[in-house]
């Protein structure tokens, strides 16, 4: 099959859209996200070994890292959308790395000058940034704006609200000053450690199904899905930050 326009694939999508197999397929990720929402971040057992430590301890802190991203489904998510309609691996090299760029700044700078913020707040825009992607990939803003957004400038802006997400969730535990430096940078590195572990398995799986023809079928489908899906973590992060206490 011939590679077709992802803004005329879409707007083909848009005059003949399934919707309600997207938007159930969308809940469906959704119920089984939520379901571990309030454990995204740093778990319990690892909480305490940060608190617990002192001094540099750079291994134990990569793996804590590439511990984070490999679980963090937002994170994951935007990627998935980020690289969804991106073949070319220097294409795909340019937007990875500018969300790297993006969530390592703020993440160090967020942790190291104590930028609290309520983290259902940053996690609320954080699934905005997954509903943005998805929107963007079906080609929703050209055609409701009449005009296509910087696509890179976003990745970068919601790079820094990830790294930012991750801050706010370190914080909440009591790292040590002592060796907070390189502890942090140890982390960074495992984050992108486990970012690219991660990208590898996206890039295997969305590499078979790009060779089929459901790819063109289901792709519209899957992006309304991790919209649904977005949409619904916004609003369960937006309950934890006015009911939780």
């Amino acid at each position: 099959m011939s590679k077709i326009s992802p803004l005329t694939w879409a707007a083909e999508r848009f005059r003949t859209p399934k919707l309600s197999v997207a938007a159930a397929f969308g809940l469906l990720i959704t119920a089984m996200l939520t379901g571990t929402a309030s454990a995204h971040g740093v778990d319990t057992s690892d909480a305490g070994y940060i608190a617990e430590i002192t001094g540099a301890n750079l291994l134990p802190f990569v793996y804590l890292g590439a511990k984070h991203m490999i679980t963090g489904y937002d994170h994951i998510l935007f990627l998935f959308g980020v690289i969804f309609f991106l073949y070319r691996m220097e294409h795909i090299g340019i937007y990875v790395s500018l969300f790297a760029i993006g969530h390592s700044t703020t993440m160090l700078l967020g942790v190291f000058f104590n930028w609290a913020v309520s983290s259902y707040f940053i996690d609320a825009i954080i699934a905005l940034s997954v509903v943005y992607k998805a929107l963007d990939n079906v080609g929703a803003f050209q055609r409701w704006l009449g005009f296509q957004p910087k696509t890179k400038a976003a990745t970068l802006i919601f790079g820094f609200f990830h790294g930012l997400g991750l801050a706010t969730k370190i914080l909440e535990y009591d790292i040590s000053p002592d060796g907070l430096l390189p502890n942090l940078i140890a982390f960074n590195v495992g984050v992108e450690i486990g970012q690219l572990m991660a990208l590898s398995c996206i890039l295997i799986l969305m590499g078979f199904w790009r060779r089929t023809a459901s790819f063109w079928k289901l792709a519209f489908s899957a992006n309304v899905a991790m919209i649904c899906a977005g949409f619904v973590l916004f609003g369960y992060q937006l309950v934890g930050l006015f009911v939780v206490p």
